[in-house]
């Protein structure tokens, strides 16, 4: 099949492809044997060897529904329709959102990786890839060890301590499964980072779920805070998984990051204070950088990926979608997005959100909702 493949080949994209999978195995053999998805030393993304491209899907809440009610087991079925689309992967929450719903993990861990088991084992059943974001909603773990959320930045925090004893419980039971592709610490923790304007964006309050009836200036993060954090996790990971892809779930950069970190301003950054935040942002051990792509955002993803490249580090767009799935343009606005992404070469994709019950109205994508021919579509541009 491959002989077949290269001789239908353009002669130019025929060569690229040369060159591309030559790089990849030239990484040597621990890149091209590690199970899931690795990264190759030009920053190429592998897979079984092979240099790997595909879009897939946010499955945020597909093991969150089952950790607030254990009889909730429509991931199955979720998972099953996606294998028919053949959506190679999703990217989801491996923990509870709010503080109470982790508390499953403190008081009966045996029952929480119950059903974290059953989830990874109905998508490696139907041969769906998973990215488990481990620590989702930045507030979530200092509230529910008693911090500020500025205790990210302290390695010798509680906090700290809780993210490397999840870590160890969670990549040392799954790293020989099949179905984990990739490794995420978060969900969008630099949007919080040094705003000028921190004080009206801090973390949300909910005490019944179990957050501080208020907040203050120190649960305010700024970059340093997040940076280390990233680095420990994706060190805690590589102390138990030495191949696959780690990333660190973050949305585009602000346009003016660079400037919300010198100088608490929103003056626009230049393209190399762009590449300087997205440089300070991913650091080694993370090998892939990640951006969440929206509206206006989408015109930046070139200079996303050529950031990366300069990192030697693929481009993960973690998320991506039109806001109306229902208009004439709604096809070509989709297909558009796709081609920015194939010409920037953007290696991993995935778009929002798969079956997300909160979101029915607006974002949310099933067989049979009004976004379900964006399932048809994901199809045809995997294949391709």
């Amino acid at each position: 099949m491959l002989i077949r493949a290269l001789r239908f080949m353009k002669p130019f994209r025929l060569f690229r492809w040369i060159v591309i999978a030559a790089g990849a195995f030239a990484c040597g053999c621990a890149c091209a044997a590690g199970p899931g998805l690795t990264v190759a030393a030009d920053g190429t993304v592998v897979r079984d060897g092979k240099p790997y491209v595909g879009v897939g899907v946010n499955y945020f809440d597909c093991f969150l529904r089952a950790l607030i009610d254990p009889r909730d087991t429509s991931y199955t079925t979720g998972f099953a329709t996606l294998a028919r689309y053949e959506i190679p992967f999703a990217r989801y929450a491996a923990c509870g959102f709010w503080p109470k719903e982790m508390s499953l993990y403190l008081s009966d861990r045996v029952e929480y990786f119950r059903r974290l088991d059953a989830v990874v084992g109905a998508a490696k059943e139907h041969g769906i890839g998973l990215i488990p974001s481990l620590f989702w909603n930045l507030s979530c773990v200092p509230d529910l060890v008693g911090e500020p959320c500025d205790q990210w930045g302290n390695s010798q925090s509680k906090t700290r301590e809780f993210m490397r004893q999840y870590v160890r419980a969670v990549v040392g039971r799954y790293r020989d499964s099949p179905a984990i592709w990739a490794w995420e610490f978060g969900n969008e923790f630099s949007l919080a980072a040094n705003l000028p304007n921190a004080a009206t964006h801090r973390p949300m309050i909910a005490p019944k779920r179990g957050t501080p009836e208020s907040r203050t200036v120190r649960d305010e993060l700024h970059y340093d805070h997040v940076v280390d954090a990233f680095a420990e996790f994706a060190r805690e990971v590589r102390k138990l998984d030495p191949t696959r892809l780690i990333e660190n779930g973050d949305a585009m950069l602000r346009s003016s990051a660079w400037h919300n970190r010198q100088e608490k301003s929103w003056r626009a950054d230049t393209p190399a204070q762009f590449q300087e935040m997205v440089r300070l942002t991913t650091p080694d051990p993370l090998n892939a950088v990640s951006v969440h792509c929206y509206g206006e955002n989408l015109a930046r993803v070139a200079v996303a990926a050529e950031a990366a490249a300069a990192l030697r580090k693929p481009l993960f767009v973690g998320e991506f979608q039109i806001p109306d799935a229902t208009s004439p343009s709604a096809r070509p606005q989709l297909e558009a997005i796709l081609t920015k992404l194939r010409a920037a070469h953007v290696p991993l994709a995935a778009i929002w959100v798969y079956d997300l019950r909160s979101q029915e109205s607006t974002f949310s994508i099933t067989e049979n909702n009004a976004r379900g021919w964006e399932l048809e579509v994901l199809r045809e541009w995997n294949h391709r």
